[in-house]
């Protein structure tokens, strides 16, 4: 998941931080708009920490 926010965060030109802010977001943002693929949302991203 660190590869994943320092990606991010190269990418965009932000902290680490407010990559995984942004990273996590979407990851609520797909759970709450698909509900049912909230376990492999879960799988695949982890958690950002």
């Amino acid at each position: 998941m660190h590869e994943l926010v320092t990606k991010i965060a190269e990418e965009a030109g932000i902290s680490t931080e407010q990559a995984n802010t942004a990273l996590e977001t979407v990851k609520a943002y797909v759970i709450e708009k698909f509900p049912m693929m909230a376990g492999a949302v879960d799988n695949l991203f982890g958690s950002a920490e």
